[in-house]
């Protein structure tokens, strides 16, 4: 065997000393006092999570991924929190009577309620969200009426809110044209007070089975049966539990989701929230919305508009005193005689022209805002 000459000695440590670098860069250790190398493998310590006062966004894209993270959320308020109430806007417009909204938050504390909008992104918003609106529009996607996107829209809704603050009590749904009739205090007392959802519930309803079979004549089967089918307002506002129970179901929302092949009896929004509801937890509702609205008149599917010379005193006071219909609360009529006896006001209503905001900001201070 030749003994190494000081030139292959010099060959060999110039062509391993790139390795030893890239070795030293990589490798998994931590220098801690003293010299110690700690594998980077031990888990770090666990910390308390931290909540931003913006919404957390996850990959727009990934639907999946989102609702999977926010059904796993705490169920509970974190202790000595004050419940808030999450005002959720579902819209593909600009918020017409955004500033009637900012005079119900006005001088709110913000730790009562929080704003989220899922805004449809294939409509122009001129001029853009401002005020209690402005950065507060989640990921969105299109949602189009007679299709599954609407409800999707609402899901979406409620796991940015449960993602973004543990202290999202109750969740409520609006649309553009939804207006308040009482002042925040009377809206959050009300809401807060609440140990159960608040939405319609609706059984053997004209139009059920149309409803049912929309996506074909078995498609709903075996998991949401035509005696579990029901019909429902929209707007509801939610529980906590409620809006968890909503993003962690895949089961009764694949039948759902699935596109209609009869497309006008199509109301995926109107039917999958009370559905779930109530083959889940029937008994964990007030089976009433508590948004007003006047089918008298409705045409093509939509109700009765108030235009700007309806607008009055008289008729937010009308719309106030209006008894809400109650619905299916899985009682079997043992306990639904209580929930009657102790009505529930309307807190909200719709739909309204856009031209009514000014008569409507004319009589907020001493009509809406005074209980």
């Amino acid at each position: 065997m030749l003994s190494p000459t000081p030139l292959s000695v010099l060959c060999a440590v110039l062509l391993c000393f790139p390795l030893a670098v890239i070795i030293t860069i990589t490798s998994p250790t931590t220098t801690v006092p003293g010299g110690n190398p700690v594998p980077d493998l031990v888990p770090p310590p666990k910390t308390h999570q931290r909540f931003s006062s913006k919404p957390l966004f996850l990959p727009l894209h990934d639907d999946d991924s989102l609702l999977r993270v926010a059904s796993r959320v705490d169920s509970k308020l974190p202790p000595g929190s004050p419940k808030k109430v999450a005002f959720l806007f579902l819209t593909i417009s600009p918020l017409p009577f955004a500033p009637l909204w900012e005079l119900f938050f006005n001088q709110t504390p913000q730790n009562l309620f929080n704003v989220y909008v899922h805004a449809d992104p294939s409509y122009t918003y001129d001029p853009p969200f401002s005020g209690v609106f402005a950065h507060r529009v989640i990921p969105s996607k299109p949602a189009l009426r007679f299709t599954p996107t609407l409800a999707s829209a609402a899901r979406r809704l409620l796991a940015h809110a449960l993602l973004h603050d543990r202290s999202n009590y109750m969740f409520a749904l609006f649309s553009a044209s939804c207006i308040p009739i009482h002042s925040f205090n009377f809206t959050y007392e009300t809401l807060t007070r609440s140990k159960k959802s608040f939405i319609e519930v609706l059984e053997n309803e004209v139009g059920d089975f149309d409803r049912w079979a929309a996506r074909g004549q078995d498609a709903m089967l075996p998991v949401v049966k035509l005696e579990d089918f029901r019909i429902g307002s929209q707007f509801w506002s939610l529980t906590r539990k409620h809006a968890r129970l909503v993003v962690g179901d895949e089961m009764v929302w694949a039948k759902f989701n699935q596109p209609c092949v009869v497309w006008d009896t199509c109301y995926p929004e109107e039917n999958y929230f009370p559905t779930l509801v109530h083959m889940r937890d029937p008994r964990g509702v007030v089976p009433v919305t508590l948004t007003h609205v006047d089918w008298n008149g409705s045409f093509d599917g939509h109700p009765r508009m108030y235009v700007e010379s309806e607008v009055t005193p008289e008729l937010i006071l009308r719309l106030r005193k209006d008894e809400p219909r109650y619905g299916d609360d899985g009682s079997n009529g043992s306990d639904s005689r209580v929930t009657r006896r102790r009505r529930f006001p309307f807190l909200f209503a719709r739909k309204f022209s856009p031209e009514s905001i000014q008569p409507l900001l004319k009589i907020a201070s001493h009509v809406i805002f005074k209980d």
